[in-house]
């Protein structure tokens, strides 16, 4: 893709320190996982205000909830049209940001820890 398309960039591994500011640079987060247990990237870059795309494989469909562009990750035509989409498309971006933002919003620490003690207090 970064042969056919300059603006593209793999940029490989990422110092954490450094990860704000990279997605803070991007237009979209785009994440065709094949197989993910949990997805904390894509909450990250809801957290950022940056709009999702990935895929519907694994856990993403649950983390992202109505806040991401679910794509088949094998289908590359399917995540070519939502790139489209989501870059042609203000409305729809902004929208995604502010679902983001609410997603995200529902996976902190603070209330993990809440569900947490109330399952131990619950069981015990």
């Amino acid at each position: 893709a970064a042969k056919k398309n300059p603006r593209v960039k793999f940029i490989g591994r990422v110092a954490e320190a450094d990860l704000a500011a990279v997605y803070k640079m991007a237009r979209l987060f785009v994440y065709p996982s094949l197989m993910e247990g949990f997805g904390l990237s894509i909450l990250e870059a809801m957290t950022l205000g940056i709009p999702v795309i990935c895929s519907n494989r694994g856990a993403l469909p649950e983390v992202a909830g109505d806040a991401a562009l679910l794509i088949d990750p094998e289908k590359t035509e399917d995540l070519a049209k939502a790139i489209k989409l989501a870059l042609e498309n203000e409305d729809l971006r902004q929208a995604l940001v502010e679902k983001g933002f609410r997603q995200a919003s529902e996976f902190s620490w603070e209330k993990a820890a809440k569900k947490t003690l109330a399952v131990l207090t619950e069981k015990w």
